[in-house]
């Protein structure tokens, strides 16, 4: 049982995940609503916006709430620190079950301030092995980056994060997900940024994939990666890693 400065501990992390991955997913579905608006359908327009606020959110987000929980807001990244004992499995599931549910609660805010349907199916389909190969690439990719950032710049780790989903938007065929969480909470929206129920699988699937390839693979070529886990994406605040070296 944990001791009561572990359990504060631990609910502070948890309310720090849930609430970074929910801001992420209003960022996403809310400026994906309103950039097909304001162009009027014309998707490339709506992407590049889209994207650009994507990034920027995540590099607030990070700054934000990576001293408190280490700003995973992404059950890969938090699965993959777990995989190299940066957390244990018990924290790993409690911080997966809150970015899910902020997942949820962000696109349902995100819906509901457009005036769309709290939740609706979303009829966006996302399907093929071209799409498939994109969420693996974009997952591949965004696990290397964090795992090499935080080795090497840690100070840049939100700006690189930010960058390169910015980036994956354009160059991966599935536009990028590249996090469980977002992939679940997007197929209840019949918007813009939506993915169809039936897609959902093999994305998850694909994203799982990425993340522990290139968990291996910079295990690999970054051999001191299990050190650093502990500070992905970003240390926490001092004052949190003293609480809990007390108990």
């Amino acid at each position: 049982m944990l001791d009561p400065a572990r359990q504060q501990s631990l609910a502070r992390r948890l309310v720090a995940e849930g609430l970074g991955t929910s801001f992420l997913l209003i960022a996403v579905v809310g400026s994906g609503i309103m950039a097909d608006r304001l162009f009027s359908g014309n998707a490339g327009l709506a992407l590049l916006a889209n994207s650009i606020a994507t990034g920027a959110a995540l590099v607030a987000l990070i700054v934000t709430f990576g001293p408190i929980s280490g700003a995973h807001i992404n059950p890969a990244v938090t699965l993959a620190v777990a995989s190299q004992k940066g957390l244990s499995w018990p924290d790993a599931g409690a911080y997966v079950g809150a970015q899910i549910a902020g997942a949820v609660v962000g696109v349902a805010v995100a819906n509901a301030m457009f005036g769309e349907p709290v939740f609706a199916a979303s009829a966006t389909v996302r399907e093929g092995g071209g799409q498939l190969l994109g969420e693996f690439i974009a997952t591949f990719g965004l696990l290397a980056v964090i795992w090499s950032a935080t080795r090497r710049r840690p100070e840049a780790v939100a700006m690189v994060v930010g960058c390169y989903i910015t980036g994956a938007y354009w160059f991966t065929s599935s536009t990028s997900f590249a996090n469980p969480a977002v992939t679940l909470a997007r197929a209840l929206t019949n918007t813009f940024s939506g993915i169809r129920p039936s897609d959902v699988p093999g994305f998850l699937v694909a994203e799982l994939l990425g993340a522990a390839a290139a968990t291996i693979l910079l295990g690999w070529l970054v051999p001191t990666l299990p050190e650093r886990a502990p500070s992905v994406v970003v240390p926490r605040g001092v004052e949190e890693t003293h609480s809990e070296e007390s108990t």
